[in-house]
């Protein structure tokens, strides 16, 4: 039996699964709020003890960057070693990993039903992968070509420096670094990053707030309420920061595509994407994504697909440690 988990900064999945690494077969999942926990073994204890189920491995994919089997989470005040949760659990192995790497890991159990498909490019074509998602925060991975199939490998790229292209967006980076030390991708792309591109909007009169719109905006989560309303079209300062963000997206996929020469295929996954669709499937994504001057033939070529199973990363982890003990 294998304990899988996915742990986000607002949610986490543990499922147990029984099989093999490419053909596990799922037997409970449950979702937990992370931020009600201590850290990931007080969620998996829970679980455990739940359900009474021998483990033969577990595998957990979090936010930030492992090193040694240990991370300290960006979006959670957590500081994690796999060690330590495999003697809190009386488990023999328990492998910790980035949560891309194990999203990138999951690619290889899914359907054709579980992508949709923004760039035909040369979907047959060789060559490596990229990965990039956004959500509580922004991810990015790498699948490295092999001959028997691909490897996945983890990135931190999420957290390199935002590069504005055009006026507006040399505005909005001037913004963000009278509130932040460090304005990186995940600032502007992750479900905070909208919230902090419509509030650049606001608060530099690009933009009118209705009341309404801000009574929506402080019942919950603001984000989500601002890409309802773009979608519904009834707020056009919330459509203009869902455009900028569907834009820069596409221009940071193109980059990590760019620099992984991703031929293989560029692969959206997270919370958000499959919630616009829509407007990834507007022209901003991709005009964004193969907007790379000398090298724009290259994109145009690139397949690429959005992720619309929200367990990829659960299935990625419990192919590692599958993997672990085959």
């Amino acid at each position: 039996m294998i304990l899988a988990g996915d742990i986000g900064g607002t949610n986490t999945r543990l499922a147990f699964f029984e099989g093999t690494p490419d053909k596990l077969k799922p037997v409970v999942i449950e979702v937990f709020p992370s931020g009600e926990h201590d850290g990931p073994a007080a969620i998996a204890k829970k679980f455990l003890v739940k359900h009474n189920q021998k483990v033969d491995a577990a595998c957990f994919g979090i936010a930030g960057a492992v090193v040694d089997g240990r991370v300290k989470t960006p979006n959670l005040p957590w500081e994690v070693d796999a060690r330590e949760i495999a003697a809190e659990l009386s488990l023999k192995h328990v492998e910790l990993v980035n949560d891309l790497l194990a999203n990138a890991h999951g690619i290889a159990l899914l359907e054709p039903s579980d992508f949709v498909v923004i760039n035909e490019g040369s979907p047959n074509a060789p060559g490596n992968r990229a990965l990039i998602s956004a959500g509580t925060g922004l991810g990015e991975a790498g699948l490295l070509a092999e001959e028997n199939g691909y490897r996945p490998f983890p990135s931190e790229g999420g957290h390199c420096d935002f590069g504005p292209r055009n006026d507006l967006e040399i505005e909005l980076s001037r913004y963000l670094m009278g509130r932040f030390q460090h304005v990186s991708y995940e600032r502007v792309l992750s479900g905070p990053g909208l919230y902090n591109i419509y509030q650049f909007l606001r608060d530099t009169g690009r933009g009118i707030e209705r009341a309404s719109l801000a009574d929506r905006l402080g019942q919950g989560d603001p984000s989500a309420a601002i890409a309802k309303s773009a979608l519904e079209g009834t707020d056009e300062i919330c459509v203009q920061a869902l455009d900028i963000f569907v834009s820069i997206y596409g221009a940071e996929a193109g980059n990590l595509s760019l620099k992984l020469v991703a031929t293989g295929g560029t692969f959206v996954g997270g919370g958000i994407a499959p919630k616009i669709l829509a407007k990834l499937r507007g022209p901003a994504f991709m005009d964004a994504f193969k907007s790379k001057g000398r090298l724009a033939a290259l994109l145009e070529d690139i397949p690429v697909r959005v992720i619309t199973n929200d367990k990829t990363a659960l299935l990625g982890a419990g192919r590692v440690a599958a993997l672990s003990v085959s």
